[in-house]
């Protein structure tokens, strides 16, 4: 029997082939039989070569012709595939280089990895050659030329539809195609690029397998309780209230119902669209760095830096091309500005499930990905460092390869799916806001106010698309980190970005806010701009000072292990409650500027009231997230210089090699860490954003005016305190989910230590899956319990006070107590955030600091007691602490969709 490991590429149809033909040389042993343990590693290469190998094995002609071909390309076959005999732990390794053109075989027999050799592909060419008809050859020539047709004409009617609704519509979504294809030249560019040698692509292999696994059932559990929702959405619409503007436009029930879920579905689609490419490019590309860093620092660096920026542009491009399709289509299906129809302003509010779909899967999917990554490290990390006293990232761990997977599932995917929500909640809030302004003050042409968030993240694709490429480094000689700073190059492409974001904001400013009734309005707002410009820049300024080990505050903390775990635990813990402050300043110093500047632009509504310091915080919130996808990128550079680390350290490269990736983890922690900062800020000010949009949304509703809270009515104050309690009990949620998981991967590694002692002296081998499937299986069902808390909670409290205020004669009670709610625990989430992101950042890096050589070292008393702060800050900055800032928007965005049901 013979006896194989393979990768496979579903882009190279000759590796089906030469799988089939692998089936057929061997196919009276092997009939129709499923594939053997070492050829599963994909599913779906493995189902299609069965499918290969079943029409092949009914057709003797072909098989004697197809054998004919591989046995003329391939003399020497019948040597490179063992006959006969078990299977071998140590199979002989298949690898396919960058170019797709050269198929490489490995002898690794005893698991000794040998010299590449490298042969021809062997895929027959089989044009112009009259073979029996083989369907699934047809079916995917007809499906690529199907696909492409269904392109162009989706583009055809997109651009169509685009037309007929504003030619602003038409510059986004031509900005947004240009990006995509910015970021598949990013994808060539990164996939070019070598493996390196077999035993770095095996453990790459294994990641990228239980990533893509883990995500497949995450993502079906979060689509199964979506459609849930969107039914509960659906049944609960078509007992609402109507506004009067719907109402007058002929805009019922029912087709309110269907808008809404159909805006949910498709936020919920794109955010977990936007989930999986942030993991796609990173399990592809991690070992592609820690190749790179055989040969140079600079290279590796690149690498990891264009792999981000893939992503990022993806993300951001499709949170901006989604809501500008769905606004173009509502636009032209409701006959939008015809008489009889509804008003451009009205149709934002028509978007908010969009926001919300994006919300859920995004909380769901941090969750989950936050208690498997952080539950797989605190494992490894305790038994492993603490306990056997081995490196981190050592294959002899058996929780390696469950940790390298967290990183991709829970910084990657869960961060894309992040920052899509926050830029779709921020656009959506602010298109809102433009058009109640516009309408309040009679503007006569509205859409500029309205797509003007549109524009400005365009413009964000174009700008951090140049800092991306401005990122290159000072040339160095391989296997020597370069002399300069990783960190001083990615803030060189962050001041890039920051001053052409600059250029474009005041340009689309200009463009799209300048009005005859107050001609230097746009200048005001452009100063807005600057102002949540400035915001960010500051935001990433204070998280790298107390998060960067080169800064006092990371090394107070590393000095403070030297004296024992309670006070590294206690320094972390002030160093966290301090970080808050700062920000807080700033947020609010940021609020109260562009307001003013907003206040004072001249707009005026019919009775002379100004009425610009709403949208001025809207502009300020863009200018903000101007930046976004270069700050994506940064943040995606870490998990994948994270994981390039741990290929390195499993596949036993040379020190060296090593120094290059534990510089580059080193940075991306940093980098991890003040985007998490960035995210918290940014939330804040959507947050208030979407709270403003609510207050609106409710005063159209109600048909009445709604503009304050009045805190010192018990039921409202009642309701402020329920929003607190909802922070920390979700909090302690998601940090005791972490908790429990990790213990049971802590019993299964010391249960593996103890009945395989040969792991040590590697004669026997972890069993790396038992891990893998452990926290796997715990965090879909730990992410259930304080993602429900969230969704359900002010729901049930805003329909009980409806209830009790209907009886006590308070109509507005039940949207009161939800706006006392949303307000408490923003403020809550937004300072517990702050904490939790800063401290879990600070004490990884005090940790790396040590590890440097400093205080001890590795394996030190200092580096224990570090090694334990990093175990308690886990579960805090990258769990807890990002799930926070999707829940504060979250709860928004659901009392923006159910505003009708409390009153």
């Amino acid at each position: 029997m013979s006896s194989f490991d393979w990768v496979a590429d579903m882009a190279s149809f000759h590796w089906v082939a030469d799988m089939a033909w692998c089936h057929v040389e061997n196919k009276t042993e092997y009939p129709k039989a499923p594939f053997p343990p070492q050829c599963s590693q994909n599913r779906a290469v493995e189902t299609l070569t069965q499918s290969v190998y079943d029409h092949i094995h009914s057709s003797d002609s072909f098989t004697g012709e197809l054998l004919g071909h591989f046995n003329e390309k391939r003399p020497g076959s019948g040597a490179d595939l063992p006959q006969g005999g078990e299977y071998s732990p140590f199979p002989v390794a298949r690898k396919v280089n960058s170019s797709h053109s050269m198929v490489m075989d490995v002898d690794v027999e005893d698991g000794n990895l040998g010299p590449y050799q490298d042969r021809p592909r062997t895929f027959p060419n089989m044009r112009g050659k009259s073979y029996n008809p083989l369907i699934f050859r047809i079916l995917m020539r007809i499906n690529v030329r199907v696909l492409f047709v269904i392109l162009l004409l989706a583009l055809g009617v997109v651009f169509y539809v685009g037309a007929s609704t504003s030619p602003i519509i038409v510059f986004v979504f031509s900005i947004c195609i240009i990006s995509f294809l910015v970021s598949l030249y990013l994808a060539r560019w990164v996939l070019a690029k070598d493996e390196g040698p077999p035993e770095m692509g095996q453990i790459s292999d294994a990641i990228r397998d239980g990533a893509e696994g883990f995500f497949r059932t995450q993502y079906g559990t979060i689509s199964k309780m979506a459609f849930l929702l969107a039914a509960v959405i659906f049944c609960i619409y078509l007992f609402r209230s109507t506004t009067p503007e719907q109402e007058a436009s002929g805009i019922g029930r029912f087709t309110s119902a269907y808008i809404t879920v159909a805006a949910f579905l498709l936020g919920a689609l794109c955010s977990g669209a936007a989930g999986y490419v942030g993991m796609w490019v990173s399990v592809r590309a991690n070992v592609r760095v820690s190749s790179a860093a055989r040969r140079s620092a600079r290279e590796a660096l690149q690498i990891a830096v264009r792999a981000g920026g893939f992503s990022a542009m993806v993300v951001v491009g499709m949170a901006v091309i989604g809501i500008a399709i769905l606004y173009a289509t509502f636009y032209v299906w409701l006959e939008v500005d015809s008489p009889g129809s509804m008003k451009v302003t009205d149709l934002p509010l028509l978007l908010v499930g969009y926001g919300f779909g994006a919300s859920f899967v995004a909380l769901f999917a941090q969750l989950g990905g936050g208690i498997y990554t952080k539950a797989a490290d605190v494992g490894a990390d305790l038994v492993g460092k603490v306990e056997q006293g081995i490196p981190e990232d050592d294959p002899r761990n058996p929780a390696v390869i469950a940790d390298l997977v967290g990183d991709n599932v829970g910084d990657c995917a869960a961060r894309g799916a992040d920052l899509f929500e926050s830029i779709a909640a921020e656009i959506i809030s602010a298109m809102i806001l433009g058009g109640t302004m516009a309408k309040r003050c009679k503007i006569e042409d509205p859409s500029g106010f309205i797509l003007f968030p549109l524009v400005v993240h365009s413009f964000d694709l174009v700008i951090s698309s140049a800092g991306i490429f401005s990122i290159r480094g000072t040339r160095d000689s391989g296997g020597k980190a370069s002399s300069e700073d990783p960190m001083t190059i990615l803030q060189r492409g962050y001041s890039v970005t920051i001053v052409l974001a600059v250029l474009t904001f005041g340009a689309s400013t200009r463009w799209l806010l300048y009005t005859e009734q107050a001609p230097s309005a746009w200048f005001n707002f452009a100063l807005c701009g600057l102002v949540g410009i400035i915001t960010a820049y500051i935001f990433v300024w204070i998280t790298k000072y107390y998060t960067d080990y080169k800064h006092e505050p990371v090394r107070m903390l590393a000095l403070s292990s030297s004296t024992g775990h309670g006070t590294n635990i206690i320094a972390g813990v002030s160093l966290g409650l301090e970080s808050t402050a700062l920000p807080v300043l700033v947020i609010s110093v940021s609020i109260i500027s562009a307001f003013w500047l907003g206040q004072t632009s001249g707009l005026m509504d019919e009775n002379g009231i100004p009425t610009g310091g709403l949208f001025g915080t809207a502009v300020a919130t863009m200018g903000m997230l101007s930046t976004a996808a270069y700050v994506l990128t940064m943040d995606m550079f870490g998990p994948i210089a994270d994981n390039a680390g741990g290929i390195v350290e499993m596949s036993q490269q040379p020190e060296s090699v090593r120094e290059i990736t534990d510089v580059l983890d080193a940075v991306g922690n940093t980098t991890k860490a003040t985007t998490k900062g960035f995210a918290i800020g940014s939330a804040a000010l959507a947050s208030f954003l979407l709270f403003s949009a609510y207050m609106d949304e409710v005063a159209t509703f109600a048909r009445e005016p709604f503009k304050q809270v009045d805190i010192a009515i018990p039921e409202v104050f009642v309701g402020g305190l329920l929003g607190s309690m909802l922070i920390y009990l979700f909090s302690a949620w998601a940090c005791s989910a972490v908790g429990r998981t990790a213990q049971e991967v802590v019993k299964e590694v010391r249960r593996q230590f103890i009945e395989r002692p040969g792991i040590m002296d590697y004669t026997e081998k972890p069993d790396y899956s038992r891990c893998v499937a452990i926290v796997a299986s715990a965090s879909l069902k730990e992410m259930i319990k304080p993602g429900a808390l969230a969704i359900v909670s002010p729901i049930v409290i805003g329909i009980a006070f409806r209830i009790f205020g209907y009886y006590t004669g308070q109509p507005l009670l039940g949207a009161k107590v939800v706006a006392s709610m949303l307000m408490f625990a923003t403020v809550s989430g937004i300072l517990m955030a702050l904490f939790l992101n800063t401290a879990g950042g600070a004490w990884d890096n005090a940790k790396k600091y040590i590890e440097t050589g400093v205080l001890g070292g590795k394996g030190s008393d200092s580096h224990k007691a570090a090694i334990t702060g990093d175990t308690v800050g886990d579960p805090f900055k990258d769990t807890a602490g990002p799930s926070l800032h999707v829940l504060i928007k979250m709860l928004a965005t659901i009392t923006l969709v159910m505003a009708p049901v409390f009153l």
